[in-house]
Protein backbone atom coordinates (compact mmCIF):
# COMPACT_ATOMS: atom_id res chain seq x y z
CA UNK A 1 0.00 0.00 0.00
CA UNK A 2 1.04 3.32 -0.94
CA UNK A 3 0.20 6.01 1.99
CA UNK A 4 -1.62 9.33 0.97
CA UNK A 5 -3.47 12.40 2.12
CA UNK A 6 -6.29 14.39 0.65
CA UNK A 7 -4.01 17.23 -1.21
CA UNK A 8 -6.43 19.90 0.00
CA UNK A 9 -5.47 19.19 3.98
CA UNK A 10 -2.57 21.90 3.15
CA UNK A 11 -3.54 25.62 2.42
CA UNK A 12 -2.63 27.08 -0.52
CA UNK A 13 -3.20 27.27 -4.28
CA UNK A 14 0.48 26.68 -4.90
CA UNK A 15 0.79 23.39 -6.11
CA UNK A 16 4.60 23.38 -5.29
CA UNK A 17 3.83 24.47 -1.86
CA UNK A 18 0.98 22.20 -1.10
CA UNK A 19 2.84 18.56 -3.14
CA UNK A 20 5.71 20.00 -1.01
CA UNK A 21 4.40 20.13 2.21
CA UNK A 22 2.64 16.65 1.68
CA UNK A 23 5.98 14.79 1.44
CA UNK A 24 7.43 16.53 4.31
CA UNK A 25 4.67 15.56 6.44
CA UNK A 26 5.24 12.04 5.28
CA UNK A 27 2.86 10.58 2.67
CA UNK A 28 4.00 9.46 -0.97
CA UNK A 29 0.79 9.86 -2.83
CA UNK A 30 -2.08 12.24 -2.66
CA UNK A 31 -5.97 12.94 -4.17
CA UNK A 32 -5.47 15.69 -5.71
CA UNK A 33 -8.12 18.78 -5.85
CA UNK A 34 -8.37 21.32 -8.17
CA UNK A 35 -8.84 24.05 -5.37
CA UNK A 36 -5.46 23.32 -4.54
CA UNK A 37 -4.51 25.53 -7.92
CA UNK A 38 -6.83 28.27 -7.52
CA UNK A 39 -9.63 26.95 -8.87
CA UNK A 40 -13.10 25.51 -8.18
CA UNK A 41 -13.21 21.74 -7.23
CA UNK A 42 -15.34 21.24 -10.09
CA UNK A 43 -14.48 23.69 -13.14
CA UNK A 44 -15.67 24.78 -15.91
CA UNK A 45 -12.24 24.81 -17.74
CA UNK A 46 -9.08 24.22 -16.74
CA UNK A 47 -5.60 25.76 -18.81
CA UNK A 48 -3.16 23.97 -20.38
CA UNK A 49 -0.49 26.08 -18.42
CA UNK A 50 -2.05 24.96 -15.59
CA UNK A 51 -1.97 21.47 -15.99
CA UNK A 52 1.96 21.93 -16.65
CA UNK A 53 2.20 23.48 -13.00
CA UNK A 54 0.45 20.53 -11.37
CA UNK A 55 2.71 18.09 -13.74
CA UNK A 56 5.59 20.02 -12.94
CA UNK A 57 4.94 20.58 -9.18
CA UNK A 58 4.11 17.02 -8.32
CA UNK A 59 7.83 15.74 -10.04
CA UNK A 60 9.94 18.25 -8.23
CA UNK A 61 7.91 17.11 -4.79
CA UNK A 62 7.96 13.70 -5.93
CA UNK A 63 4.27 13.06 -5.07
CA UNK A 64 2.73 10.47 -7.18
CA UNK A 65 -1.06 11.91 -8.32
CA UNK A 66 -3.39 8.90 -6.78
CA UNK A 67 -6.84 10.55 -7.58
CA UNK A 68 -8.17 14.02 -8.52
CA UNK A 69 -11.74 14.66 -7.21
CA UNK A 70 -15.04 14.62 -9.46
CA UNK A 71 -17.62 15.68 -7.17
CA UNK A 72 -20.66 17.04 -7.73
CA UNK A 73 -24.94 15.93 -6.74
CA UNK A 74 -25.62 12.79 -9.22
CA UNK A 75 -28.63 12.55 -7.25
CA UNK A 76 -29.94 15.95 -6.96
CA UNK A 77 -33.43 16.93 -7.57
CA UNK A 78 -32.63 19.50 -10.08
CA UNK A 79 -31.81 18.01 -13.49
CA UNK A 80 -30.32 20.49 -14.66
CA UNK A 81 -28.01 20.83 -12.34
CA UNK A 82 -26.88 16.96 -13.01
CA UNK A 83 -26.36 18.30 -16.47
CA UNK A 84 -24.13 20.84 -15.15
CA UNK A 85 -22.21 18.63 -12.62
CA UNK A 86 -22.16 16.45 -15.84
CA UNK A 87 -20.06 18.70 -17.74
CA UNK A 88 -17.80 19.86 -14.97
CA UNK A 89 -16.86 16.34 -14.51
CA UNK A 90 -15.87 16.04 -18.10
CA UNK A 91 -13.00 18.64 -17.45
CA UNK A 92 -12.52 16.54 -14.54
CA UNK A 93 -11.78 13.32 -16.31
CA UNK A 94 -9.97 15.04 -19.13
CA UNK A 95 -7.67 17.11 -16.89
CA UNK A 96 -7.25 13.62 -15.09
CA UNK A 97 -6.12 12.46 -18.25
CA UNK A 98 -3.74 14.81 -19.21
CA UNK A 99 -1.78 14.32 -15.97
CA UNK A 100 -2.07 10.82 -16.04
CA UNK A 101 -4.32 10.11 -13.13
CA UNK A 102 -5.93 6.73 -13.38
CA UNK A 103 -9.21 7.58 -10.49
CA UNK A 104 -11.56 9.59 -10.32
CA UNK A 105 -13.27 10.07 -7.48
CA UNK A 106 -17.46 10.63 -7.08
CA UNK A 107 -20.40 11.12 -4.97
CA UNK A 108 -23.38 9.28 -5.46
CA UNK A 109 -25.44 12.47 -4.44
CA UNK A 110 -28.14 13.02 -2.32
CA UNK A 111 -31.81 14.02 -3.10
CA UNK A 112 -30.93 17.31 -0.54
CA UNK A 113 -30.43 20.04 -2.94
CA UNK A 114 -28.18 21.83 -0.80
CA UNK A 115 -25.89 19.71 0.41
CA UNK A 116 -24.64 16.66 -1.68
CA UNK A 117 -23.14 15.06 1.54
CA UNK A 118 -26.41 15.35 3.85
CA UNK A 119 -28.82 12.87 4.40
CA UNK A 120 -32.55 13.38 2.92
CA UNK A 121 -35.20 10.70 3.08
CA UNK A 122 -36.39 10.72 -0.39
CA UNK A 123 -32.59 9.20 -0.78
CA UNK A 124 -33.91 5.40 -0.72
CA UNK A 125 -36.57 5.73 -3.32
CA UNK A 126 -36.14 3.90 -6.32
CA UNK A 127 -36.28 7.13 -8.29
CA UNK A 128 -32.91 8.96 -6.91
CA UNK A 129 -31.47 5.64 -7.51
CA UNK A 130 -32.41 5.78 -11.20
CA UNK A 131 -31.25 9.64 -11.54
CA UNK A 132 -27.77 9.06 -9.64
CA UNK A 133 -27.50 5.41 -12.46
CA UNK A 134 -28.46 7.73 -15.29
CA UNK A 135 -25.89 10.58 -14.50
CA UNK A 136 -23.10 7.25 -13.93
CA UNK A 137 -24.23 5.83 -17.39
CA UNK A 138 -23.11 9.07 -18.68
CA UNK A 139 -19.77 9.41 -16.28
CA UNK A 140 -18.56 5.76 -17.39
CA UNK A 141 -18.85 6.86 -21.29
CA UNK A 142 -16.78 9.74 -20.43
CA UNK A 143 -14.09 7.88 -18.31
CA UNK A 144 -13.69 4.66 -21.22
CA UNK A 145 -13.19 7.66 -23.77
CA UNK A 146 -9.96 8.43 -21.67
CA UNK A 147 -9.04 5.93 -20.00
CA UNK A 148 -9.93 6.58 -16.41
CA UNK A 149 -11.28 4.96 -13.87
CA UNK A 150 -14.35 6.14 -11.63
CA UNK A 151 -14.34 5.65 -7.77
CA UNK A 152 -17.28 5.71 -5.70
CA UNK A 153 -17.69 5.59 -1.89
CA UNK A 154 -20.49 4.29 0.10
CA UNK A 155 -21.70 7.31 2.22
CA UNK A 156 -24.90 6.92 5.16
CA UNK A 157 -25.72 9.90 3.52
CA UNK A 158 -25.60 9.29 0.10
CA UNK A 159 -27.30 6.74 -2.17
CA UNK A 160 -25.18 4.45 -2.15
CA UNK A 161 -24.73 3.62 1.32
CA UNK A 162 -23.05 0.59 1.71
CA UNK A 163 -20.99 -2.05 0.01
CA UNK A 164 -23.34 -4.27 -1.30
CA UNK A 165 -24.77 -0.73 -2.75
CA UNK A 166 -21.68 -0.13 -4.49
CA UNK A 167 -21.21 -3.86 -5.87
CA UNK A 168 -24.82 -3.78 -6.96
CA UNK A 169 -24.16 -0.18 -9.17
CA UNK A 170 -21.25 -1.90 -10.59
CA UNK A 171 -23.41 -4.80 -11.58
CA UNK A 172 -26.09 -2.71 -12.94
CA UNK A 173 -23.09 -0.18 -14.79
CA UNK A 174 -21.48 -3.45 -16.29
CA UNK A 175 -18.22 -1.70 -16.62
CA UNK A 176 -14.73 -2.28 -15.48
CA UNK A 177 -14.13 1.75 -15.03
CA UNK A 178 -16.29 1.65 -11.63
CA UNK A 179 -14.54 0.97 -8.65
CA UNK A 180 -14.80 1.77 -5.10
CA UNK A 181 -13.01 4.00 -2.41
CA UNK A 182 -13.58 2.23 0.60
CA UNK A 183 -13.73 4.68 4.16
CA UNK A 184 -14.60 2.73 7.11
CA UNK A 185 -15.98 5.87 9.12
CA UNK A 186 -18.33 6.13 6.25
CA UNK A 187 -20.07 2.59 6.65
CA UNK A 188 -21.56 3.54 9.86
CA UNK A 189 -22.82 6.46 12.21
CA UNK A 190 -23.58 5.71 15.75
CA UNK A 191 -21.80 1.91 16.83
CA UNK A 192 -20.21 -0.08 19.16
CA UNK A 193 -16.05 -1.14 18.33
CA UNK A 194 -17.31 -4.80 17.95
CA UNK A 195 -20.29 -3.59 15.62
CA UNK A 196 -18.03 -1.53 13.62
CA UNK A 197 -15.73 -4.65 13.28
CA UNK A 198 -18.76 -6.32 12.26
CA UNK A 199 -19.44 -3.82 9.93
CA UNK A 200 -16.19 -3.23 8.40
CA UNK A 201 -15.34 -6.70 7.94
CA UNK A 202 -18.58 -7.64 6.20
CA UNK A 203 -17.90 -4.63 3.70
CA UNK A 204 -14.31 -5.50 2.76
CA UNK A 205 -15.64 -8.96 2.34
CA UNK A 206 -18.69 -8.00 -0.34
CA UNK A 207 -16.39 -5.16 -2.22
CA UNK A 208 -13.15 -7.94 -2.40
CA UNK A 209 -12.17 -7.19 -6.15
CA UNK A 210 -13.83 -4.14 -6.72
CA UNK A 211 -11.79 -1.74 -3.81
CA UNK A 212 -9.07 0.42 -6.09
CA UNK A 213 -8.45 2.79 -3.27
CA UNK A 214 -8.78 3.07 0.51
CA UNK A 215 -9.64 6.10 2.97
CA UNK A 216 -8.07 6.34 6.35
CA UNK A 217 -10.74 8.57 8.16
CA UNK A 218 -12.34 7.83 11.88
CA UNK A 219 -15.25 7.65 13.94
CA UNK A 220 -16.21 8.44 17.70
CA UNK A 221 -18.89 6.34 18.68
CA UNK A 222 -21.68 8.87 19.46
CA UNK A 223 -21.32 9.52 15.51
CA UNK A 224 -18.72 12.78 15.31
CA UNK A 225 -15.98 11.75 12.41
CA UNK A 226 -12.19 11.57 14.04
CA UNK A 227 -8.39 12.40 13.08
CA UNK A 228 -7.48 8.45 12.01
CA UNK A 229 -6.12 6.67 15.29
CA UNK A 230 -8.57 8.70 17.41
CA UNK A 231 -11.53 6.96 16.82
CA UNK A 232 -13.51 3.85 16.97
CA UNK A 233 -12.31 2.14 13.53
CA UNK A 234 -9.55 -0.67 14.11
CA UNK A 235 -7.34 0.23 11.50
CA UNK A 236 -4.91 -2.76 11.96
CA UNK A 237 -8.15 -5.33 11.21
CA UNK A 238 -9.16 -2.65 8.14
CA UNK A 239 -5.48 -2.72 6.62
CA UNK A 240 -4.71 -6.40 7.66
CA UNK A 241 -8.58 -7.45 5.67
CA UNK A 242 -7.67 -5.19 2.92
CA UNK A 243 -4.26 -6.97 2.58
CA UNK A 244 -6.13 -10.78 2.53
CA UNK A 245 -8.47 -9.35 -0.36
CA UNK A 246 -5.38 -8.44 -2.26
CA UNK A 247 -5.39 -4.74 -2.13
CA UNK A 248 -2.24 -2.43 -2.77
CA UNK A 249 -3.50 0.31 -4.01
CA UNK A 250 -3.49 3.90 -2.29
CA UNK A 251 -4.37 4.13 1.75
CA UNK A 252 -5.45 7.90 1.75
CA UNK A 253 -6.12 9.59 5.07
CA UNK A 254 -8.46 13.38 5.24
CA UNK A 255 -10.64 14.64 7.74
CA UNK A 256 -7.71 16.47 9.77
CA UNK A 257 -5.36 19.18 10.22
CA UNK A 258 -2.09 19.79 8.09
CA UNK A 259 -1.11 20.28 11.76
CA UNK A 260 -2.08 16.34 12.87
CA UNK A 261 -0.69 15.20 9.27
CA UNK A 262 2.74 14.04 10.23
CA UNK A 263 1.43 12.49 13.14
CA UNK A 264 -0.83 10.37 11.29
CA UNK A 265 1.55 9.85 8.83
CA UNK A 266 3.93 7.98 11.33
CA UNK A 267 0.42 6.17 12.83
CA UNK A 268 -0.66 4.55 9.64
CA UNK A 269 2.86 3.97 7.85
CA UNK A 270 3.80 1.49 11.07
CA UNK A 271 0.41 -0.50 10.47
CA UNK A 272 1.01 -0.62 6.46
CA UNK A 273 4.57 -1.48 6.77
Amino acid sequence: MQLGIFAKTFPGTDPRQVLSAVRNSGFATTQFNLACVGLPSMPDAVAPETITTIRAAAEVAGVSLAALSGTYNMAHPDKFVRERGLKQLGVVIETAAALQIPLVTLCTGSRHAQDQWMYHPDNALPSAWADMAAEMEKALELAERHDIDLGIEPEQANIVTSAADAVRLIGEMGSRRLRIVLDPANLFEQATPAEVSDIVAKAIDISAGYVTMAHAKDRYADGRFATAGQGIVDFPAFIDGLRATGFSGAFVTHGLTAKEAPAVARFLSDLIR
